[in-house]
This record gives C-alpha cells, sequence and structure tokens, in this order.
C-alpha cells in the first residue's frame, strides 16, 4: 500500500483479462437525495463517456428514500441502458453496497458518494490496480500523502482521530477508512461480504479490516475532497457509531 497514483495503463488492464472486455459497475448509494441525483449522474455519466477507457455501468441504490429520489432514479434508467436502479426497503449504506456488489456482473466493483466531494479524476487510478492485477481492494484517501482535502476543523479532527484509532487497536495499514471513494475486483471481494456484520456506516471500516486479515493488497489513492455542506452525514453520530463498531 503507498500514498502515490498508481500509473492508469488500459492496455495492460485489458491484457490481464485477455481478450476479455474489463467491466467496471460503480454503486451510487442514495437515500432522500432528489436533489443532488439527476446532476451526480449526468456528471459521473459524461465522465466515464469521455475519460473512462472501461465498459461501465451505473448502479443507483436507493436505501428507502421517502422523497422523490426513486422515481428520479427510474428516469434516468430509463435513458439510458447503462444506468440502473436498485430499490432496498432498509437504510443503510453497508446494507446498499452488500446487496449491489452481491449482484453485480461486473469484473470490478466501485462505489462513490452522490455528492461527488471526490474528484473523479482519481476514479481511473482507482480501477486501474485492480484490473491490471496490481491489487485487489482499493481506497481513495483523504489523509495520504498528495491528497488535498477542503473541509471544516470538526470534521478534520474526527477523521484523523477515528483512523488514528484503528491503526493502533487494530494494526490497520491503510489510512483512511471512511472516504466515499472504494473500489474491489469482484471475485475476490464478494466472499468477504457474507461476513461483514454492519449493514450502515462501519461497513467500510469492517471490510478493509478483513481484507488486510484475509491478505488481501489495498492499494490506495490520494484524493482531492471537497466537504459537501449540504451533506446527510451527521459527522459525529457517525464517528461514534464507527467507534462502537471497532470495540
Amino acid at each position: 500500500m503507498n500514498g502515490t497514483r498508481a500509473p492508469a495503463d488500459p492496455a495492460a488492464a485489458t491484457h490481464a483479462h485477455g481478450s476479455k472486455t474489463v467491466t467496471v459497475d460503480v454503486v451510487v448509494p442514495v437515500y432522500n437525495e432528489e436533489r443532488a441525483l439527476r446532476g451526480c449522474v449526468d456528471v459521473l455519466e459524461s465522465y466515464l463517456d469521455d475519460r473512462f477507457p472501461f465498459a461501465w455501468t451505473i448502479t443507483i441504490v436507493d436505501n428507502a428514500s421517502n422523497d422523490d429520489t426513486l422515481t428520479i432514479a427510474t428516469q434516468l434508467a430509463d435513458r439510458s441502458d447503462r444506468v440502473r436502479v436498485l430499490h432496498l426497503d432498509q437504510k443503510g449504506r453497508g446494507r446498499a453496497l452488500r446487496t449491489a456488489w452481491r449482484q453485480s456482473d461486473a469484473d470490478v466493483v466501485a462505489y462513490m458518494d452522490v455528492d461527488l466531494s471526490t474528484g473523479l479524476d482519481a476514479l481511473l487510478p482507482l480501477v486501474a490496480p485492480l484490473v491490471n492485477g496490481h491489487s485487489d481492494v482499493s481506497i481513495g484517501s483523504r489523509l495520504a500523502p498528495g491528497a488535498r482535502t477542503v473541509r471544516g476543523p470538526k470534521r478534520e479532527l474526527i477523521s484523523r482521530c477515528y483512523n488514528t484509532i484503528i491503526r493502533l487497536s487494530h494494526g490497520a495499514r491503510f489510512s483512511d477508512a471512511q472516504c466515499g471513494f472504494k473500489a474491489a475486483r469482484t471475485d475476490v471481494i464478494r466472499p468477504l461480504l457474507d461476513h461483514v456484520q454492519d449493514d450502515n456506516w462501519f461497513f467500510d471500516t469492517e471490510l478493509l479490516l478483513l481484507a488486510e486479515h484475509n491478505g488481501l493488497r489495498v492499494h490506495e489513492v490520494p484524493v482531492d475532497w471537497v466537504e459537501d455542506v449540504d451533506t446527510r452525514v451527521h459527522v459525529t453520530s457517525t464517528a461514534l457509531e464507527d467507534v462502537r463498531g471497532l470495540v
């Protein structure tokens, strides 16, 4: 694991799979995101069309929204055969990711937050090490050397303290457990999903700890990240939930 971006080599990635076209499924979990969803998918589709060298799909996972999120997601799927919708009757980001990643038929599964706080230029460096065989799991990091982050002091302090606790309590080697920007080789990560118990925000940390415990190769990509002031995430309560998960 290192703090530098791996060179994106689509040719090598394709060669690693022989003549098969590599497929990537980008999962976007949402809960009551009627205001942000359409713009997110528009930007993401444009980026993937223009700058992403692999075959791709976008899977919107609606986590029991009670606004018009599901309606908008369905409209977006109706206009493009590369956008899919998965609806869950229960909330929980972990539940959303587990369900979507289990069902995906792609070679690589990824996810990102709907607010697109993480710069999309990091997506190819995130995915390329997986499809060329360099790594098994790839994570965006706001704390790795080279990352550029814009966020308030409270969130910065909580994030740094939490990740320090993970390293001290569990010997973790990754620097940022909770950045909403991750990817994995589907065939490698799928067996671990049955062993992840958390259905909410601690899912990321638990999955990464299991990955390291089982000897998977975890690659870090420094990201550009800008805090979304309209986020649905309650930072303090989420951090407390994560600490309970570590305990």
